[in-house]
């Protein structure tokens, strides 16, 4: 029983001293571990900041401003595993590292797909920050973009983040790569309807549309586009430039749609609604009332 205590009393000094050999290590360690994600913050900060200055491309710099902080990051903990000694741990981890490269990927096959293309899209990608884009079902406006997703901004406010994975894999609609985006809006014309009378009113009144292009090969355009129940559809498409951010592609639809509707409506050209066909199984009678009569008569 002697022995036993006398052996434990053995072991837990040596742990003490072991402990206490490596305090100051450990302690080092933190500061070393404290500091270098102070730097790697720093370092990240300013190496955004001056490659904004020399790249046109935003998104760019702020990508490889966030490889140059997991490298000092990464640096930091080799540095740190050999201060308390495991130097040898950090040789193999670095000399096996293609092999744990691997077993991760295939683990997490997502997270890897997703990696590898947010560096893909880093150098080389239909859009930057700002541009209108619709993939997979989403569109907004581009917001930044990280290893793992890219951040975008729907137009009813909601932030999306959109695995990079995804959007390589999609067809990437791009509505202001060169700064023009068409719009068009569909109207109904009454079959009696003097079409050219109506297509001269429509060309004239988006002349006064603030924010329509009027450039050649940029003009509007009106056709007839269908042939519907009650009506003689004309689809109506003009230009906007999305780079002028005094114009929004949504408040100049809205502008052209109403002017246009009160345009027709002043130059006596009807806009009917569907027709609709009542049927009824019994005898009894169905009272029917002509508003436009009584209107003319008050008048």
């Amino acid at each position: 029983m002697e022995q036993l205590i006398a052996d434990v009393k053995t072991q837990i000094i040596s742990y003490y001293d072991q402990l206490v050999s490596l305090l100051p290590k450990m302690i080092f360690s933190v500061l070393v571990l404290l500091l270098t994600f102070y730097l790697a913050r720093k370092i990240s900060r300013f190496g955004k900041t001056q490659l904004n200055l020399r790249m046109e491309d935003p998104l760019l710099a702020q990508f490889f401003a966030r490889v140059i902080r997991w490298l000092v990051i990464v640096i930091g903990f080799l540095v740190i595993l050999r201060i308390v000694g495991l130097g040898a741990a950090a040789a193999s981890l670095l000399a096996g590292a293609g092999i744990t490269a691997f077993i991760i990927g295939f683990a997490f096959k997502d997270i890897g797909e997703n990696f590898l293309a947010g560096i893909l899209m880093a150098f080389k990608r239909p859009f930057r920050i700002g541009d209108i884009v619709e993939t997979g079902g989403i569109t907004g406006v581009i917001k930044g973009l990280s290893l793992r997703d890219t951040h975008m901004k729907t137009f009813d406010g909601k932030d999306v983040y959109v695995p990079n994975g995804q959007i390589m894999k999609n067809p990437i609609f791009n509505y202001t790569i060169d700064g023009f985006m068409r719009l068009d809006f569909t109207i109904g014309l009454d079959y009696g309807s003097d079409l050219d009378k109506a297509t001269r009113i429509i060309y004239e009144t988006l002349e006064h549309i603030h924010g329509i292009l009027w450039d050649e090969g940029k003009d509007p355009n009106v056709v007839i586009s269908s042939l519907g129940s009650s009506t003689i559809n004309i689809t109506v498409y003009f230009w906007i430039d999305t780079f002028d951010k005094t114009v929004s592609s949504l408040a100049v639809k809205t502008n052209a749609i109403r002017e246009t509707v009160q345009a027709l409506t002043k130059g006596g050209i009807q806009m009917p609604s569907d027709i609709m066909e009542l049927k009824t199984y019994n005898d009894m009678p169905i009272p029917m009332v002509n508003r436009l009569d009584k209107q003319d008569s008050a008048a």
